[in-house]
């Protein structure tokens, strides 16, 4: 079965040093700003954002490097990520946001949440490394070692991207063509995949410091898995959920790595039954 949502409509901004960003803006209302990992982009999102602008101005971007964003200068880590995602708010007048991330995502907004607790007003985290000591997918493992990753994104990354698809989704659930179009056109370019190489040794070598800030997120936040991720088992969840003081955790039966992809009306509904008593 192939996934068929619509692309999102994208624009073009210019931001600091002429560099060029790739948004989606969706919805009216309270700013709300979806955080992609890798390989993916920015339309990992097309069935989950349309939904969440029923309630909200959605926002989802490609990570400066990645997708169809240039590059920013500067480092790689969660902690440079986060300061990214700090500069785009400011440049977009937003004072507070909601925050929605999941994989490579996840780090930069649990980092953007525990160190500005002011420009936060909710925060749901899925599906990613959030512990460097415990255990991931064989897969996830050899990434996480620099010259391994080097050489697997680097020479095989078509490879790399067909790993992603059959392990991230359902047995038999396929992405539509246009999309898998989208998101391949932009991971098989040489520039984002050197990114993601540097961006996976910044992660893996800031993870340990990373786990030092959980205890100081005090925005409300819903730690949403899914039960059947093949790459990072609920034990990261559990452990986060632990370590995040008044936290929510939310197991999704059924759910595989891009849940936000096949199971998006089932995410969209536990984000809005979590949200909805807040405000």
């Amino acid at each position: 079965m192939n996934q068929g949502c619509r692309l999102l409509d994208t624009t073009f901004e210019t931001h600091r040093h002429g560099r060029r960003l790739r948004v989606a803006r969706l919805g009216t209302g309270r700013p709300l700003v979806l955080l992609h990992g890798y390989p993916d982009n920015l339309q990992v999102w097309c069935e989950l954002a349309p939904r969440l602008a029923d309630s909200f101005q959605t926002i989802a971007f490609d990570w400066p490097g990645m997708g169809q964003s240039d590059a920013w200068p500067g480092g790689a880590t969660p902690f440079h990520m986060a300061d990214r995602l700090v500069e785009l708010l400011d440049s977009w007048n937003i004072k507070r946001a909601g925050i929605v991330a999941m994989d490579m995502g996840g780090q930069p907004a649990l980092a953007f949440s525990a160190l500005h607790p002011d420009r936060v007003s909710f925060l749901v985290v899925s599906n990613c490394l959030a512990f460097w000591n415990v255990p991931t997918s064989w897969e996830i493992t050899l990434l996480r070692k620099f010259k391994w990753n080097q050489l697997i994104l680097n020479s095989l990354p078509g490879a790399a991207f067909r790993r992603a698809e059959k392990t991230f989704l359902p047995q038999g659930f396929g992405l539509a063509p246009a999309l898998r179009a989208d998101l391949w056109n932009s991971f098989r370019q040489k520039e984002v995949r050197r990114f993601i190489v540097r961006m996976c040794a910044g992660y893996q070598g800031t993870l340990p410091r990373l786990r030092e800030l959980y205890s100081d997120i005090s925005c409300p936040t819903l730690v949403l898995w899914a039960d059947g991720d093949k790459h990072f088992p609920t034990t990261h969840a559990e452990r986060l959920h632990s370590a995040i003081t008044g936290s929510e955790l939310k197991i999704m039966k059924g759910a595989e790595h891009w849940m936000a992809l096949h199971l998006a009306p089932e995410v969209a509904a536990e984000i809005d039954r979590y949200v909805r008593p807040l405000h």
